[in-house]
Formats: C-alpha cells, sequence, structure tokens
C-alpha cells in the first residue's frame, strides 16, 4: 500500500510533514518491470534481474511510486540573516540497477528536482544512498532506509524556522562540545542510522553524516541549528571551545 495511504510507522513529525506538503503524481512515463531488467553482474555480464532486487524495486514503486514532497531549508545568510532555500524531491525508480561489489544490488531513483551530481540508490538490504562521485559504482549509504530519509527530510523541514550555524569540518568540533555542554541533547532514534545521526534539544539541533565522497573512508561532517539567545550563545560557547582546541 502507497505511503500516504497507510503512513504507519511515521512519527507525528513525520506526518505533519507529509500532510503539508506531500501529495501523489501519476507516472509521467511507462514503469518497466523489474523482472524485464537485465542487470549486471559482479563481473559485469548481463543477467535477468535476480529475485531479491524484484522484490526490493517493485515494493518501492508501489510503497513510495509518484510520492512529491517540498522540503524547506534554513541556511545562514549575508551578515547572519536566515534564508530558506526549497528543493521538491520525487520518489520514483530509475532505469538502472548494479550488483554491490560487496553483497546484495541497487537501484536508483529520481531524487531531487535539481541540478544535481549524485544519483541516488536503494539497496536491496533496504538502505538508501548514493553513488560514489568517483563513478566506481560503489554504494555509499546516506540513510538506513527510506523512513529515516523521511524523517530526516521532516527534521530539516522543521527547522527551516531555525537559525543555522555555519557548516564546515569546524562544525563537527562545534557539535561535538554541544553534547558536553551539560544541557544535553536527546538522539532523535527514528531518523537515527549508521550513515546520519540526529540529536536535538529546545533549543539546539545537530545532524552529523557522512556526505557522498571520491574518498573511502568518508569524512564526516555536521549541520547545527539554533533558536533564541540561549541557543545562539550555547552554540557560540561550543565553537569558542571547538577553535580553542579543547577536547
Amino acid at each position: 500500500m502507497h505511503l500516504l495511504e497507510d503512513p504507519s510507522g511515521l512519527s507525528p513529525r513525520a506526518l505533519a510533514f507529509l500532510d503539508r506538503s506531500a501529495h501523489r503524481q501519476e507516472r509521467t512515463g511507462p514503469h518497466v518491470p523489474t523482472e524485464l531488467l537485465r542487470v549486471r553482474d559482479r563481473r559485469g555480464r548481463p543477467v535477468p534481474a535476480p529475485l531479491e532486487l524484484v522484490i526490493r524495486r517493485e515494493g518501492f514503486a508501489q510503497r513510495y511510486g509518484g510520492l512529491r514532497y517540498t522540503v524547506r531549508e534554513s541556511h545562514p545568510g549575508a551578515g547572519g540573516e536566515r534564508r530558506v532555500s526549497t528543493l521538491e524531491w520525487h520518489h520514483e525508480p530509475g532505469s538502472y540497477a548494479w550488483a554491490d561489489p560487496v553483497r546484495g544490488w541497487f537501484f536508483d531513483w529520481w531524487g531531487p528536482r535539481a541540478a544535481h551530481p549524485v544519483r541516488y540508490l536503494v539497496h536491496t538490504d533496504g538502505r538508501v544512498g548514493a553513488e560514489s562521485t568517483a563513478g566506481d559504482g560503489v554504494f555509499q549509504e546516506l540513510e538506513a532506509s527510506m523512513v529515516h530519509r523521511i524523517e530526516s527530510h521532516a527534521l530539516v523541514d522543521e527547522l527551516s524556522a531555525w537559525d543555522r550555524w555555519p557548516g564546515g569540518a569546524a562544525a563537527l568540533a562545534t557539535a561535538r562540545h554541544l553534547d558536553g555542554d551539560g544541557n544535553g541533547l536527546s538522539e532523535v532514534a527514528e531518523a537515527s542510522g549508521p550513515g546520519r545521526s540526529w540529536r536535538t534539544s529546545e533549543t539546539v539541533a545537530v545532524t552529523e553524516f557522512a556526505p557522498v565522497s571520491p574518498q573511502h573512508p568518508r569524512g564526516r561532517c555536521a549541520w547545527i541549528w539554533y533558536r533564541g539567545e540561549e541557543g545562539r550563545r550555547r552554540v557560540t560557547a561550543a565553537a569558542a571551545l571547538a577553535a580553542a582546541g579543547h577536547r
């Protein structure tokens, strides 16, 4: 059953996000059934799509096919003023599938409707990721599942009303000092996994993740949001400790 008909398993935040932003749209082109695809195995030979790939790709088409939603995202603007961008995401299987050099298979899906250098993927083990920017066919995990990705998008959208701290390598050290400032950040379990973690409080929110990269292993970075004077004070203090080299 389609997600918008049966959104069970999602948090109240994600349900509110979908209610505000999501709709379902029929495909403009035909869906090629997975069982008709010829895919490349680990030796590069064209073979019929294996059963595990058929089940996962057709399940994705049934559960998410046609899902559209727009994610709002805040950014630090010139002069420290918050600006908000929007990005529309389309959930539809693409036309390619590959054997993972490690295990299983993965297929592509449409993703954001914008010029983007990343090819988004779903693995037969349920993980959501992207192809390495090295173009080497390596699957790089971004979220543990499609549910985790939707929960992450719901958080980013909700936090568009908050200010965002400048990113970069220093943001990761700042995020670690926020964990130790005595005020506590709580894990958002429904949106967190090995590829991306989320921690929030009443005034600060942090996500740590490994962006798509040609490097192996990938480095990690962080985004930080805050609201109000208390949130700004906490992040400013953590950033000062990080800049001073405190552990």
